[in-house]
């Protein structure tokens, strides 16, 4: 080969080097980049739309009944008589408050952790198993989403009558043990977050059906679990209106107590968004503590998928 040819063939070399450098560094810019202020200010429009309804209700629990009357915005700054509030919630003799927090949180931990089992292993079936019948199944299960759930509202509460358990956490926690939501979202999850080559070497050392789940799907679901658990949690915690139905006043679930508050001639404003907030501050607390672990538990996985 000639000294010219030698020379294009490592200008050419040298050529492409140059390029994907330029291409790499232009990458990292465009990955570096911050946001633009359109970004910023349409995320701090959507900050303000939702803290908005917490701060109007620390406004109202902190006010007077009479200056609520007189104005819709008594005040515009909370202060310290949000905690007598507080108190009168709690030590008042017409509700149960430490009952209705107990069986709140029995309820939203124990469906909670039910949905998150029973919804992985049906994710799990539906999205890494073959098997006569899954997609007509898995069709079935989403269609099952789009069913109100007042039209089930009386053979439910007819079965619940049957059983014995008008009055009874039972009547609230059995029939939410299994989500339809909760089996379509590990099923997508699981269907791109989880190879199948995982379950195959799995099945090669000789792992059973049940110990390849808890070994190996279960802990790649795991993020999602996280999430669909939190969102259950919540759902249970505020849910009203089936535990308004089946439970009495004499064992209530803590919306139940906030409703019980309200007198029947005169609404105390001020105690009602007392207690609304009392409410909500256990929810507050656990996406304060856990929410930042959460996301960053569902980015992981989704890069990983």
């Amino acid at each position: 080969m000639s000294s010219v040819a030698v020379t294009a063939q490592t200008a050419g070399e040298g050529a492409a080097k140059v390029a994907a450098r330029r291409r790499a560094k232009r990458s990292r810019g465009s990955t570096n980049r911050r946001a633009s202020w359109i970004v910023y200010a349409l995320l701090g429009i959507t900050l303000l739309i939702s803290v908005f309804p917490l701060y109007f209700t620390l406004l109202l629990g902190s006010s007077e009944p009479i200056a609520i009357s007189q104005n819709p915005v008594p005040q515009w700054l909370p202060d310290l008589s949000l905690f007598t509030q507080f108190r009168t919630v709690i030590e008042s003799t017409q509700i149960n408050f430490w009952l209705a927090l107990t069986n709140s949180l029995i309820i939203a931990v124990v469906v909670s952790v039910a949905v998150v089992l029973f919804s992985t292993l049906a994710g799990y079936s539906f999205a890494k198993l073959r098997f006569r019948g899954r997609g007509p199944l898995l069709v079935f299960v989403i269609a099952t989403m789009a069913v109100p759930t007042q039209l089930g509202v009386i053979p439910m509460y007819i079965l619940m009558s049957d059983l014995g358990w008008i009055g009874k956490l039972e009547a609230v926690i059995v029939p939410s043990l299994v989500a339809a939501f909760g089996v379509f979202w590990m099923t997508q999850y699981l269907s791109e977050a989880l190879p199948y080559e995982l379950i195959e070497a799995a099945r090669v050392d000789g792992a059973s059906m049940i110990r390849t789940f808890w070994s190996i799907a279960l802990p790649a679901a795991r993020p999602a679990a996280a999430m669909l658990g939190l969102f259950t949690f919540v759902q249970q915690w505020t849910n009203f209106f089936w535990p308004s139905i089946v439970l009495s006043s004499s064992n209530p679930t803590l919306p139940i107590v906030v409703k019980s508050l309200q007198a029947n001639y005169f609404v105390d404003y001020s105690l009602v968004m007392g207690g609304v907030f009392l409410v909500t501050l256990p929810l507050l607390v656990i996406f304060a503590v856990v929410g930042k672990q959460l996301v960053a538990g569902i980015m992981q996985g989704a890069v990983k998928g």
